[in-house]
This record gives structure tokens, C-alpha cells and sequence, in this order.
């Protein structure tokens, strides 16, 4: 408020000086006589000022004794978990199986294109190729966590994202792959469709229709939608079918004991909308209730709001069936549980190996989550509408119920690093 009376008081001032200026300005001395140009004064155009955007990532120097160790990058012993009757098996081989995913991806004309420009100097294609080709041999052949973390931290460099401002830090969310029952035909009690892509979505004008004119405020407007002919598999909970749009797959468990996947296919040109914030700007939900529980439990006790609400997010989003295929992130390649983050993949590097620095729940053998403070190896592999800036991750967390109350609950800010091979 003080720095908005100052700026005001400072308006008047320039208002009531204009006045005075222009009197002043009128008067010249009679001994001075006046001239007339005899040519138009040029002025010359001014250019407009160019402001540079920072890189998305910047070196960062490591100490080589960071204790204790639990605390440093790295430290990832969640590799290493169990074994034979010593509890949960590690899931090092998931992560192994990643790295090759990226690799694939990385060897195809797309990856290099993606990497033509990339804006971070030294940042190359054939540089994360020989980066995780380099950290596959270690994590296959590490024998713990501290051994893992001790040639990561001697081999290669760090390169941390400057965040939401420009400071590091980082805004962490998680999504899942839900699993829902559904009808590959239409019932009175299987209404709710998912759609194909159009044909000709690619000679859609801009803008492109909204969600409600693609399928109406309630969801069900049938074969008065251009998207008629369209519609893939049907649910008998229209929640189900709005969170298959927001996660962009899913597995279903169809009426004829059949079960299949559908996987993201292409969405209208509209940007992210949170039904959560809508929630909380209209007084129906305070703001320690807007995690993905409290907000489902909301339409699930209201679901009339679905009309009001559901609409607010315009972007529509079509599928395909994926055949029991596992969800693939934005790169064309599977996404794997817990080892494959989303980016904004026009300012982070494509396929690269990450370390994530974060609080994420775990169950408990009581069936409650607690969270967990972690250094965890991903893979970069996918992107999302909402997932922009360098200071936006969502984290996969995996398949099913499970998976869907950790990332009902993921939130909070931490720290992203990227990895290469120090040349």
C-alpha cells in the first residue's frame, strides 16, 4: 500500500508540472528570433529493447565431500532395496530398462532435430547418449547406493534448472496411470465417452472448439457433437472419464471381461485450467483441501458442479487404444514408475538423466502414507499441458490405485539436476 500512495503521489506530481512546462516552454526571449526548418526533422525509430531469457540451466560445482551422505545428490537406495528374503527387491532393473528406452529414443530423427538448438551450451545429443550409455555400466555394476553415488558424483557434471525463480526452485506433482471399468458400447449406465481423434483434426481452425462445444456442459451431448462416430469406450462415472483426459491413459477393465489401455492421441490448442484453484477461488474448498483426494470427494458428494465446473478447462483431449501397451511418455517411449519425470521439453533436454531432490509419500505398513525426503535417478520422457517453465516437474508415480493416492498427494518444491558426462 505504501509503494502504491508513493507512485500515486509521484503521478500528481508529473500532472500538475505538465501545466507550468508547457507555459514555460511557449515563452522565447524577443531577441531571439524564431526559425522555420526548411526540412521535416527525421526522427529516427527506437528499436525495441531485447530482453534475454536466462538459460534453463546452470552449471553447478559439487563438493566432492558432501556428508553425510544420505543428504547429498545421489543418494538413491531405493536401487538397492531387499533381495531375497531381506524385504521389497530394489528396482534397479526398472531403471536400467529406462536408460534403454531414452537410448532408443535418442538414436531417432526426432531426438535430433529436438537437439539441434538446444539452448544450454555443451548440452548435445551425442553428449546424453554417452552419458547414459557411461551411467548404465555404473548402475549395473554398483553393488550399493554409496557406490553408485561416489562414481556419479566423480564422473560427472551437474547442471541444475534455475526453477521458478531463477533461484532453483522447483514445483513437484505426480500423475499415474488409473485403472477404471468401462463398455466398448454404450449403455443407460455406460454414458460417458472417450473419443477418437478427427481425421482431419490437423485442418481444425484456431481456435479449436471448447470442451463444451465438443461435448456439452454435462458431458452427454451424443450425436449432436461433431466428435459423433468418434467415441471409443463408454463410463458409468463421468469422474472416471474427466481424470482419463487429465492423466492422458489409463487401463480399462471392460463389461466383457475384456481388459485394454487407451493412451493420449492428440488435444485441442487450449492451456492447462486447475479445477482445484477454480475450486478454491469460488469459496468451495479451502486451500489446505485441494489435493486430488479432497477435490474428487468434492464432486463425488456435489456431482452436479460437474456442469459448472468441468467446462472451466477448455482443452479437450482425444485417445487410442493402446491394446494393454503401458503408457508412453512424449518421446514416443514407455514411461516407467517412479523413474520417468515430465518437463517442459522446449527448455529441458529430451531423454536425459536426471537426479529429482524431493518429499514423496510412501505407504506404510499400517496402509498409511508418509513422506520421504529423496535423491532419485529419472529419466526425462514426458511433458504435460500444465508442465511449464523450468520450475514445473510431474513425477510418474505408476499404475492403479495405489499409485493414484501417492500422486493424489504429491506437492511441494525440491530440486532438479541434470547429469552428463564430465568430457
Amino acid at each position: 500500500m505504501r509503494k502504491k500512495l508513493g507512485l500515486l503521489s509521484l503521478g500528481l506530481g508529473i500532472l500538475l508540472a505538465h501545466p507550468v512546462f508547457s507555459v514555460v516552454a511557449q515563452v522565447t526571449p524577443k531577441s531571439r528570433p524564431s526559425s522555420t526548418p526548411t526540412q521535416p526533422q527525421l526522427q529516427l525509430p527506437v528499436e525495441p529493447e531485447v530482453v534475454e531469457t536466462p538459460p534453463p540451466l546452470k552449471f553447478l560445482r559439487l563438493s566432492q565431500n558432501c556428508r553425510p551422505r544420505h543428504a547429498c545428490l545421489g543418494w538413491d537406495t531405493q536401487l538397492f532395496w531387499g533381495g531375497k528374503g531381506r524385504g521389497k527387491a530394489g528396482d534397479r532393473w526398472a531403471l536400467v530398462r529406462a536408460i534403454d528406452h531414452s537410448l532408443r529414443y535418442l538414436k531417432t530423427p526426432t531426438a535430433m532435430r529436438a537437439y539441434e538448438n538446444y539452448p544450454v551450451e555443451g548440452i548435445t545429443r551425442d553428449h546424453v547418449i554417452r552419458s547414459l550409455v557411461r551411467f548404465r555400466q555404473l548402475v549395473v555394476n554398483s553393488k550399493s547406493a554409496s557406490q553408485l553415488q561416489d562414481a556419479v558424483r566423480r564422473e560427472f557434471d551437474v547442471y541444475k534448472s534455475v526453477g521458478n525463480d531463477n533461484k532453483g526452485t522447483v514445483k513437484f506433482t505426480a500423475y499415474f496411470a488409473p485403472v477404471y471399468k468401462a463398455s466398448s458400447v454404450r449403455t443407460a449406465e455406460y454414458k460417458y465417452p472417450l473419443y477418437g481423434l478427427p481425421a482431419d483434426f490437423d485442418q481444425w481452425p484456431t481456435p479449436h472448439p471448447t470442451r463444451v462445444e465438443l461435448e456439452g456442459k454435462d458431458a452427454l451431448l451424443g450425436k449432436k457433437s461433431r466428435l459423433s462416430g468418434l467415441e471409443l469406450f463408454w463410463f458409468r462415472d463421468r469422474l472416471d472419464a474427466y481424470m482419463v483426459h487429465i492423466q492422458g491413459s489409463a487401463t480399462l477393465k471392460l463389461t466383457d471381461g475384456r481388459t485394454t489401455s487407451v493412451g493420449y492421441a492428440g488435444g485441442t490448442d487450449y492451456p492447462w485450467t486447475s479445477i482445484g484453484k477454480e475450486l478454491l477461488k469460488d469459496g468451495k474448498l479451502p486451500l489446505n483441501k485441494l489435493r486430488l483426494p479432497e477435490v474428487v470427494s468434492f464432486f463425488k458428494s456435489n456431482p452436479k458442479e460437474m456442469n459448472n465446473y468441468f467446462p472451466r478447462w477448455e482443452r479437450f483431449v482425444f485417445f487410442k487404444e493402446t491394446n494393454g501397451r503401458p503408457p508412453h511418455g512424449s518421446i514416443g517411449v514407455p514411461v516407467t514408475p517412479e523413474r520417468s519425470i515430465a518437463t517442459d521439453k522446449s527448455l529441458m533436454p529430451p531423454g536425459a538423466l536426471a537426479i529429482v531432490n524431493a518429499s514423496f509419500p510412501y505407504p506404510t505398513s499400517n496402509g498409511k502414507l508418509r513422506y520421504r525426503r529423496v535423491s532419485r535417478f529419472v529419466l526425462d520422457q514426458d511433458t504435460g499441458s500444465a508442465i511449464k517453465t523450468p520450475g514445473r516437474v510431474d513425477y510418474f508415480m505408476g499404475n492403479g490405485d495405489l499409485a493414484g493416492r501417492r500422486a493424489g498427494v504429491t506437492g511441494g518444491n525440491g530440486g532438479l539436476y541434470y547429469l552428463l558426462l564430465k568430457e
